[in-house]
């Protein structure tokens, strides 16, 4: 499973072995049917096999949903703060 709880409003998501299109299309979907009380989104995108699903995350996905983008210091994933609905 791609998605897991892992905390009270904490979700994480892996995205390693995904296309781009695929990961868009799966986090887009996700962020519209997200529940309301989830803030927070760990996206595990990895970083040894190149840097496109990094880049997606941390620069070229919107959604109204999204209020902050954070890199972490371990370069295979990214924090995605979210809005409250």
């Amino acid at each position: 499973m791609r998605f897991r709880r892992t905390g009270e409003g904490t979700m994480t998501v892996d995205l390693h072995g995904m296309y781009l299109a695929d990961a868009q299309e799966l986090l887009l979907n996700w962020l519209d049917h997200a529940a309301p009380e989830i803030t927070e989104l760990r996206v595990i995108h990895g970083s040894n096999q190149g840097t496109v699903l990094k880049e997606l995350v941390r620069s070229g996905l919107k959604h109204h949903r999204i209020a902050a983008v954070l890199p972490t210091l371990n370069p295979g994933e990214t924090w995605v703060l979210l809005k409250r609905r």
